[in-house]
């Protein structure tokens, strides 16, 4: 399974999960992947965060992924949005968005030197800390290749700031 963070064209991001980038695609091509706020087909790849966790021989604190993800078959996937799907995407919309000002209040945005910094922390160059910033999915699949402990962040991006 693979995540991606997603953005509609009214710019709506939101992240989603795909047996392969390959079923990515595929879905894309038939228009089965649909912005849930507003329902648009117009999808595109978002810059990915990832948010670095607590080395080996320190307390962790890690996300809390279900053991099962479950793909939207092509008939769900298609399905027109319901009332009660647009208020529990708002309700997780507001969920995620207190999450992020977590993250934004405890951790030091890198920005641009995301991966940098998390392999410093990671190999012990620098002080341990709470990171975020921007990458490419590319380069977070690295990391996570050299078993630095990095996740995405909710694809919710705040507009306030």
């Amino acid at each position: 399974m693979i995540v991606f963070d997603l953005k509609c064209e009214q710019n709506h991001q939101f992240e989603s999960w795909f047996r392969s980038s390959d079923a990515y695609s595929e879905q894309l091509a038939a228009g089965l992947v649909e912005c849930p706020y507003c329902g648009s087909i117009d999808i595109g790849k978002a810059v990915m965060s990832p948010n670095v966790g607590a080395k080996g021989n320190q307390e962790r604190r890690r996300a809390i992924v279900p053991s099962a993800t479950i793909e939207a078959s092509a008939a769900s996937a298609a399905m027109a949005v319901s009332s009660e799907t647009r208020e529990l995407a708002k309700k997780a919309t507001e969920a995620i968005e207190k999450f992020q000002k977590h993250i934004e209040k405890s951790c030091e945005n890198v920005g641009e030197n995301f991966a940098e910094e998390a392999r410093k922390i990671h190999y012990g160059e620098t002080d341990e800390r709470g990171i975020y910033g921007e990458t490419s999915i590319e380069e977070a699949q690295e990391l996570l290749e050299e078993g630095v402990d990095v996740m995405p962040l909710p694809g919710v991006r705040r507009t306030d700031t």
